[in-house]
């Protein structure tokens, strides 16, 4: 049976990451090519901060309140949030930096007739609740799940069960993407399709998550 609904994180699934826009973070904020070398995924080997986060020793709330802290003392300003670095780094104009993969994904199943839903552990908190106004596109999404009001982060199951709820689907019906791992596991124990989300290759994360339907 295809798939009835799709269920995605926001983070690295819908925008481009900022490990993919220091160039875009350092134009807005007067910093110089270059200053930003910190890259995650992208080269975790030169990323201490970024290993120890996957190796679940801090979370990702506080690798980006560290790296948001870095950025601010770099511009003269006391940062205390992530929010205020994406604010800062692509409030202004948010919609360059959505994935075209996604559009294009999002694009198919809704004219297909099937569902969207958006997990994420930190919508509003990281990019500030203004942020969604300037998104067009959440208009197709009928079901948003954000911890920031909830409190209840992924993978605590409690997370998923609240989309599937609002959905009024059961978890094997939808499919879900997101590009951290411990949330991926959180998913698949819970009973829903799942896609580990590659934000190296998104081309091939989204081709992979559309198999699950009839298109």
């Amino acid at each position: 049976m295809s798939a009835q609904a799709l269920i995605l994180d926001f983070g690295g699934v819908i925008s481009r990451t900022l490990f993919e826009t220091h160039d875009r973070t350092e134009l807005a904020l007067g910093l110089s090519p270059g200053t930003l070398t910190w890259r995650g995924p992208f080269d975790p080997a030169n990323d201490d901060l970024w290993r120890a986060m996957q190796a679940d020793e801090i979370s990702e709330r506080d690798y980006w309140l560290t790296r948001s802290k870095e950025v601010g003392q770099l511009t003269g300003k006391d940062w205390h949030s992530m929010q205020q670095l994406v604010i800062a780094a692509r409030g202004a104009d948010p919609l360059p930096i959505i994935r075209p993969e996604f559009l294009t994904a999002i694009g198919k199943l809704k004219a297909a007739g099937y569902r969207l839903a958006i997990l994420s552990n930190e919508l509003d908190l990281f990019y500030g609740h203004d942020f969604r106004a300037k998104l067009p596109f959440l208009q197709d999404f009928e079901v948003v799940v954000d911890a920031t009001y909830s409190q209840i982060l992924k993978p605590d199951p409690r997370a998923y069960q609240d989309v599937l709820t609002q959905l009024n689907l059961p978890a094997e019906q939808c499919v879900f993407v997101d590009d951290q791992l411990r949330n991926v596991k959180g998913s698949l124990a819970c009973g829903l399709k799942t896609v580990h989300f590659d934000v190296c290759n998104p081309t091939a994360s989204y081709a992979e998550a559309l198999e699950y339907f009839d298109l």
